[in-house]
């Protein structure tokens, strides 16, 4: 029998609740190129830099000492083609409908802590029909560090009234799911970035899916039931 104490799901956006990493890296990779940097393909941003906001993604690879205001030129650059080249292209992760309706039948806290910027946050969420499906929306604006620090999803279970050891994270970036751990919160890991091996090395997996068939949430809150709160460090 569960405790009767608030749960939540907080959601990454981009590759969580759409497909849609693989047009935020060629869009990327277009922008850097025409920059001059040849050496960098969609897979090794996926890899390394996916869920990352665009002032690290910009430090990481162009330039570890670009301004914050030269870094938001670049990444509205490289987000206006994202939005031109993808808008006919975004639809929903399969069975996504029916996992957040089952899991509003169980009065389950839902929110977003994503990578992107509120202009993006709101293009997806518009085209998926998705703008009132969640109590708490995090960005990376709203708070002092992206990923792979906590940051986004503590703030979003505060925003949720929900312990951060009662969330569970959906995660397809290594980035994202470091944070989750750091965050003290279980991950379900969605392979539409990474491979399902690429997520072993981490101990707060709970479930590793291809999309949103593969679960349900009654099983995810009995994993939740059976964890004790935890005082975070």
């Amino acid at each position: 029998m569960l405790n009767k104490r608030n749960y939540a799901f907080i959601f990454d956006m981009d590759g969580v609740l759409t497909d849609n990493m693989r047009f935020h890296a060629d869009s990327w990779v277009q922008l850097f190129r025409d920059f001059g940097l040849e050496g960098l393909d969609a897979e090794r941003y996926l890899v390394e830099t996916a869920g990352m906001k665009g002032l690290d993604v910009l430090r990481y690879f162009l330039d570890p000492n670009i301004s914050e205001a030269e870094a938001g030129r670049f990444t509205e650059l490289k987000d206006f083609l994202y939005r031109v080249t993808s808008r006919d292209l975004i639809k929903p992760m399969p069975g996504l409908e029916g996992f957040l309706d089952a899991a509003d039948a169980r009065e389950i806290r839902l929110g977003i802590g994503t990578g992107a910027g509120p202009r993006n946050i709101n293009y997806v969420l518009d085209i998926l029909k998705l703008t009132d499906r969640f109590k708490a929306i995090v960005d990376p604006f709203q708070v002092p560090r992206g990923k792979p620090h906590p940051d986004i999803f503590l703030r979003a279970a505060e925003l949720l009234e929900v312990h951060p050891s009662a969330c569970i994270v959906f995660e397809d970036a290594l980035p994202g799911v470091e944070a989750a751990e750091k965050a003290g919160m279980y991950c379900v890991a969605v392979t539409t970035t990474n491979s399902a091996e690429a997520f072993s090395s981490f101990a707060n997996i709970v479930q590793v899916v291809d999309d949103f068939t593969e679960i349900r949430p009654d099983d995810l809150l009995e994993k939740l039931s059976r964890r004790e709160p935890a005082t975070l460090i």
